[in-house]
């Protein structure tokens, strides 16, 4: 249990540092670069950053979830047209085609909403030749680090590592495939949401993104 995003970055920061040292790992701290997931994964990534003393910047990402049942997701959109569906979802809860588009493309432009918010006069951080620490604060289907995978690797990256607190274990497991590394802090067999591993998970304001990436208040 964590007591909130910042404690459970902390933690995490401990395990990537970790990481990092790891002499299979050499040269990759020197150019590493920590990419919130907002809005809950960014104060998490901002203590790992700061552990770690490197940059922090934001991948925008959102999850799609099942109408009637959110916290189920569809799939996840992301920045750049990205957009991963969970087939085995959209099949076995009967969500029609047209209704699941009609999904995406609300959340696109959500999405783009969301990146006008938080890039008002700069665009996202160059990650070329870098090795790129993407961080959330939980991950249960995995829908939005898999949309976050494909964003980053279209931005040319050296490595791609995805690090969370606290991951549904067969999902942390599955993500392999997308990532370089992945590095789960708890994977509890009893896993059944995110936010039941925090003794403190309240919503995260675009204002607090914003504040955490060194800029104004929304």
């Amino acid at each position: 249990m964590f007591q909130n995003r910042a404690d459970a970055g902390r933690r995490l920061a401990a395990l990537v540092s970790a990481w990092l040292r790891d002499p299979d790992h050499a040269g990759m701290a020197a150019r590493a670069l920590v990419l919130g997931l907002p809005r809950g994964g960014v104060p998490v990534a901002a203590a790992v950053a700061q552990v770690l003393g490197v940059p922090l910047d934001v991948l925008v990402v959102r999850k799609i979830g099942v109408p009637w049942q959110p916290e189920l997701a569809l799939g996840a959109v992301g920045e750049n047209g990205a957009v991963v569906l969970n087939n085995s979802v959209v099949a076995g809860s009967g969500v029609r085609q047209d209704e699941v588009e009609a999904l995406v493309g609300r959340g696109s432009r959500a999405v783009e909403q969301v990146v006008a918010e938080l890039r008002q006069a700069t665009g996202p951080a160059d990650l070329g030749g870098r090795t790129v620490i993407v961080v959330d604060d939980g991950v249960a289907t995995g829908a939005t680090a898999r949309a976050a995978a494909k964003i980053v690797r279209s931005r040319g990256p050296r490595d791609v590592i995805f690090a969370t607190p606290v991951g549904a274990p067969s999902t942390c497991s599955d993500l392999r495939s997308f990532f370089d590394d992945v590095l789960c802090l708890e994977t509890p067999s009893s896993f059944g949401s995110v936010g039941q591993h925090y003794e403190h998970f309240d919503q995260v304001s675009i204002g607090e993104v914003r504040r955490l990436l060194g800029g104004p208040p929304a």
